[in-house]
């Protein structure tokens, strides 16, 4: 049954359902990324510019997606496009090595204390994929640990449910609650494993939170007993901190998988850590070696774009500032909730936010961050928005000119005072909208 939220959404984007109908004749369920997929349409965007973009119907639109992570620095932060401007006049491939790719290789190693070695992926999947092909070859060992939820990419060596993925990797993965202390001392101990993988926050970059003295057990179990334990930075990384989750912690991963912000929101990844691990790529002179081709392995156009903003994550307090604006946003939601009397929560790691409707959920002490002690000690799993909520609440979002990340919002340091509260009035005016149709 329609309700007017829905006829406020066909009314607005009139020109993304025309576009939808014809993208579904082309592309597999008429998109070409799963979490594009979007109840009853996704909206098209014609461009994009600091916090803000702009759909082909004339919507403008405050963007909390941000390159699905990528884009610390805003939608074509001047200096990056002029990076990547001077390089695309000199040229997109060379085949060989180009003074940027060390300069990007630096940039990372400033930041990232484990980074002793580095190697350029085209995306995070395949960081992700040479880090497991890393760990087993140095190890002699199959099999890897990794946690419920936790997500590394698509490839056939992390990935699990959906149709396709071969069977033989399955069996040789382990899957563990985040939390599960035992179960995970247990399984280290065998000897079995190859590498222990993980979000080092929680799944989803935090939307379960995980407790610090989880990771920080982990690198002394894995140190005991030889195995490899890589931090899945792909989100994190350059955002949590300028170090990352590991800078934070003060805890040394053997490798780290890097992606988005590490390559300045151009398609890009990397593969960082352990200068004996990773010069298992190297040729050895007859030996067996981890083989890595790759056409767009460090190509210069995401080296001139990664360089130039992890120069700046580094010299700026751009990371501060999200932050800072993910802390104002996250309080004025659960300020909102609780005049609005709508169960709820939201709750957020550095500029990562997450806002679940609906369940009964504490809201920080704070408004912004998990005292998980304070509410009952570390969980492995969280409440999540029913979908009947969720799908309603995000195009009212969209009919009042905000767009989140599902039910998450990632914050740029571009997002100014303006963006804030413009988002925390169409979210006041959202919960009335679900409100005015008993949905909440």
């Amino acid at each position: 049954m329609s309700t007017a939220i829905d006829d406020r959404f066909l009314e607005l984007h009139a020109g993304s359902a025309e576009r939808a109908e014809r993208a579904r004749a082309v592309f597999p369920g008429g998109v070409t990324h799963d979490v594009r997929l979007f109840e009853p349409f996704g909206i098209v965007y014609e461009r994009a510019s600091g916090p803000r973009k702009w759909d082909v119907d004339g919507n403008q639109i405050v963007d909390y997606v941000m390159g699905h992570g990528a884009l610390l620095f805003g939608h074509s932060h001047p200096d990056l496009v002029a990076a990547v401007q001077r390089q695309i006049e000199r040229g997109t491939h060379g085949s060989g090595t180009t003074d940027l790719e060390l300069e990007w290789a630096a940039a990372i190693q400033r930041l990232l204390p484990s980074a002793e070695k580095v190697r350029f992926t085209s995306s995070g999947t395949e960081a992700t994929m040479m880090a497991v092909r890393v760990s087993r070859a140095a190890t002699g060992r199959e099999k890897i640990l990794r946690f419920n939820d936790h997500f590394h990419g698509w490839n056939d060596s992390v990935m699990t449910g959906g149709a396709g993925l071969s069977r033989a990797m399955q069996s040789v993965m382990t899957f563990l609650d985040q939390t599960d202390a035992a179960g995970i001392a247990r399984e280290l101990a065998s000897g079995e494993y190859a590498a222990v993988i993980l979000e080092p926050t929680g799944p989803h970059w935090g939307a379960v939170p995980l407790p610090p003295e989880i990771p920080a057990e982990l690198r002394r179990l894995t140190a005991e007993y030889g195995t490899v334990l890589i931090f899945d930075e792909v989100v994190t990384g350059f955002r949590a901190a300028r170090g990352g989750v590991q800078e934070r912690l003060g805890i040394r991963p053997d490798l780290t998988t890097l992606a988005k912000i590490a390559a300045g929101g151009l398609p890009g990844g990397a593969l960082a850590g352990r200068r004996d691990l990773l010069d298992q790529i190297a040729p050895n002179g007859g030996g067996s070696r981890v083989l890595h081709p790759g056409t767009f392995n460090a190509n210069p156009l995401s080296a001139a774009a990664g360089a130039a903003a992890l120069a700046a994550v580094a010299e700026t307090d751009a990371v501060e500032r999200a932050a800072n604006q993910a802390r104002r946003l996250t309080q004025g939601i659960n300020e909102a909730l609780v005049r609005a009397e709508v169960p709820g929560s939201a709750f957020a790691d550095a500029s990562m936010v997450h806002i679940v409707l609906g369940p009964d959920l504490p809201r920080p002490d704070d408004g912004f961050s998990w005292d998980w002690d304070a509410v009952g000690g570390a969980r492995s799993s969280m409440p999540e928005t029913p979908a009947a909520v969720m799908w309603p609440f995000r195009r009212a979002m969209l009919n009042h000119g905000v767009d989140l990340m599902g039910m998450a919002a990632l914050v740029s340091c571009v997002h100014e005072d303006a963006e804030i509260d413009a988002t925390l009035a169409a979210f006041e005016a959202s919960l009335a909208d679900l409100r005015g149709e008993e949905i909440l």
